[in-house]
């Protein structure tokens, strides 16, 4: 992490918004991430959809949760019906290649589609 990016192995720099930089700045000296080199601690994926179902109950959300769900809504609802350039959302979710978050828009498209009917 370098002024305010985070480097993946994988793909480039994207940028942090201040939030996500205090996260990361509180684990800074957590020992279990210090041992394992990691910037989080890691979490299974069947440990993480767990909090999510437990914060989706708390706020009255009936809609299942899950790392995927909370992945496709961050793409659709936070950052491309908010104006955020499809390359940026790509970027951003680490897509090597542009095709691959086209489809979120399809998504957003069926959705007005549905509320019109509606």
């Amino acid at each position: 992490m370098d002024s305010g990016f985070f480097a993946f192995q994988a793909s480039p720099n994207i940028p942090l918004l201040p939030p996500a930089q205090e996260i990361l700045n509180r684990y800074a000296e957590h020992p279990p991430c210090l041992n394992e080199g990691r910037l989080l601690p890691v979490l299974s994926n069947q440990k993480m959809n767990g909090y999510l179902k437990e914060i989706a109950d708390l706020s009255g959300i009936t809609k299942k949760m899950t790392t995927h769900t909370a992945r496709h809504t961050f793409a659709t609802t936070v950052t491309l019906t908010n104006g955020v350039p499809i390359e940026t959302v790509s970027k951003m979710l680490g897509h090597k290649n542009l095709q691959t978050t086209q489809h979120y828009p399809k998504i957003l498209d069926l959705k007005v589609s549905e509320d019109m009917m509606a």
